[in-house]
């Protein structure tokens, strides 16, 4: 069982760095317009109603932060957020969307493997699952996807506070054995409520342990 306890320190200094002002950067439809590789990069991939948007609002309690990605035309992109120059948070493109081309779906998903492979201040990507629902064959595609790359990645429940507490629990200890052998996946699953704020100090926390 691996540790997955904060000190009143760590979460005070995920509070801290994301109670800075985070700006919406660019959105990226091509690798030649990424950024520049500067601060340490944290990604945020899942399907298409996840609940992306919203916990990136609720991380930097900015409310309109991530709305910016919900506009016609971006929503293909990835998007960039820049958090007080230390950490650059970046909306990949949800998978799982039926309404759209499978060219369109195929374009999407070889950028989104490209970025991963290419970007070497990646720090981690915060896989969304709904625990509504729990893993998808879309979750798995992705996740083997990260372990070929051998980018590091954590499961990120959302929308906990739409199950109950007993079969939240089964969920969480169901999705940790099922990536136990996964080389790249790191082995805590955080359950996050974006409604109530259940899990975002902790994910604060780990996240501002990845800035530079």
């Amino acid at each position: 069982m691996v540790s997955d306890e904060f000190s009143p320190a760590e979460i005070e200094a995920g509070r801290k760095l994301f109670a800075q002002e985070a700006t919406f950067m660019l959105g990226v439809v091509k690798l030649d317009d990424l950024p520049d590789e500067g601060p340490a990069e944290v990604a945020f991939a899942g399907r298409s109603n996840v609940g992306k948007s919203t916990l990136l609002n609720a991380l930097t309690n900015q409310s309109g932060l991530a709305r910016a990605s919900n506009t016609p035309g971006r929503t293909r992109e990835i998007n960039y957020f820049d958090l007080d120059r230390k950490l650059r948070l970046v909306d990949l493109p949800g998978y799982g969307y039926a309404k759209v081309s499978r060219k369109e779906s195929e374009a999407w998903n070889r950028l989104t493997r490209d970025f991963l492979r290419g970007r070497s201040v990646l720090r981690r990507v915060c896989v969304l699952v709904d625990s509504r629902h729990g893993l998808k064959p879309g979750d798995h595609e992705i996740m083997d996807m990260l372990d070929e790359a051998a980018v590091n990645y954590q499961i990120v429940l959302t929308k906990t506070d739409k199950v109950k507490p007993t079969a939240l629990n089964m969920l969480i200890e169901k999705t940790a054995q099922s990536i136990v052998k996964r080389p790249a996946a790191h082995p805590v699953v955080r359950a996050t409520s974006s409604e109530k704020g259940d899990g975002i100090p902790e994910l604060r926390a780990e996240l501002a342990a990845l800035a530079e």
